[in-house]
């Protein structure tokens, strides 16, 4: 039965072709000094950066730039913000990108007033901030993380080989977000391909907890089947509006808190991936088809009960004449046939990983509760090698 739980999610969406005009309307609630934060230059190439600095300065802001957030932001990177943030004396952070940009911006929000030091504060201790939150609009051009919609903001530290997320409070969800399927047009297939599996990790690593027969499950078998038939129509015709447009909605409900309602949730393949992507430098999305199907695959008897309603549920496997393990399994291989279908990574090798890097890998991975099995470290080291 469901649990008790607090519901809240404050952040407004404009959503569709027209979607950046909500500028018009947010832009007036804040002051003057906007920091526009950005990746690698791509939006000046696609003329989404030209659209946004016309809107701002339109509504009479002074635009100051944050520019070259990486794919996976590093402290060092943070630091910058920081400093970029305080001397801008912002009013607002806009975050123009994909989900590692709107992530970073709130790490930068949460930072700008702290007296401590923030990777210690709020990825090494998981507090939330005591001090006062600049706000964070975003405007999105790449589906897979759904930070346009919570609170989560996840930062690199190289030197200590760790990838950490912190699920912050609603105080520092986005106050806004603007969400047009059409700027995601331009995103290369690597990307593309890796923010559906992004989506995809999101939804069961709530799916695949709990035992029993929970609202949030019903609505999570809809949004995968929802993506699975989208993400290959999709990786056919990148432009198909319908497709695209489907996916952003899938991707911001996958982990905008709400089926996580009543779920104890599990989060180890992120814990596993991010482990990857520390060392790595892999693409997210990647780094999690790489360990999924060795991680699934070891906690199946563990869940089966809820393994085979997936397996049926989701990918229509037939259950007559079959075992509950036998069902289960087909349900993971027709899962794994629709990975490499989309040319997902299905290894951590060809991400840049090797058995020397095991120990690394091991004490990387941040060992979590919520899920059908509670990971030893031997058994973190295994699902790696069958990872490899």
């Amino acid at each position: 039965m469901l649990g008790n739980f607090t519901y809240c999610n404050p952040t407004k969406l404009y959503f569709g072709r027209d979607a950046l005009n909500g500028l018009n309307e947010e832009l007036p609630k804040y002051g003057k000094n906007v920091l526009l934060v950005y990746g690698g230059g791509s939006i000046k190439r696609n003329g989404i950066y030209d659209a946004v600095v016309k809107i701002l300065r339109e509504n009479g802001k002074n635009i100051f730039e944050d520019a070259g957030v990486m794919p996976n932001p590093t402290v060092e990177k943070l630091g910058e913000g920081i400093e970029r943030a305080r001397q801008a004396k912002a009013d607002l952070i806009l975050a123009v990108g994909g989900g590692s940009v709107c992530d970073y911006a709130k790490a930068v929000s949460v930072s700008v007033h702290c007296d401590e030091d923030p990777w210690d504060k709020y990825y090494i201790r998981f507090e939330e901030p005591t001090c006062e939150i600049v706000p964070v609009g975003c405007v999105l051009t790449m589906v897979g993380t759904g930070s346009e919609m919570n609170g989560g903001s996840v930062i690199t530290n190289r030197k200590q080989k760790l990838k950490i997320g912190h699920v912050f409070g609603e105080k520092v969800f986005p106050k806004f977000s603007c969400l047009n399927p059409e700027y995601t047009f331009t995103l290369p297939r690597y990307q593309m391909v890796s923010g559906f599996y992004d989506i995809m990790s999101h939804i069961l690593e709530q799916y695949f907890s709990g035992a029993d027969d929970n609202t949030s499950d019903y609505v999570m078998e809809g949004l995968l089947r929802s993506l699975i038939h989208s993400a290959l129509v999709a990786a056919e015709n990148p432009s198909d509006y319908e497709a695209r447009s489907n996916i952003m909605w899938t991707a911001t409900w996958a982990l905008n808190t709400f089926v996580a309602m009543g779920k104890s949730t599990d989060w180890e393949v992120h814990m596993l991936g991010q482990a990857v992507g520390a060392i790595t430098d892999a693409t997210h999305g990647m780094t999690l088809a790489a360990v999924s199907m060795p991680y699934y695959r070891h906690i199946l008897p563990y869940g089966l009960p809820k393994f085979r309603r997936y397996a049926i549920n989701v990918w229509n496997v037939s259950p007559a004449g079959k075992t509950d393990e036998q069902i289960a399994n087909e349900g993971l291989a027709a899962m794994e046939a629709w990975m490499k279908k989309l040319g997902l990574v299905m290894n951590i090798t060809e991400l840049g990983a090797n058995e020397s890097m095991l120990d690394d890998l091991v004490k990387s991975t941040l060992v979590m509760q919520g899920g059908y099995k509670v990971l030893t470290a031997e058994e973190i080291r295994q699902i790696f090698k069958e990872s490899l």
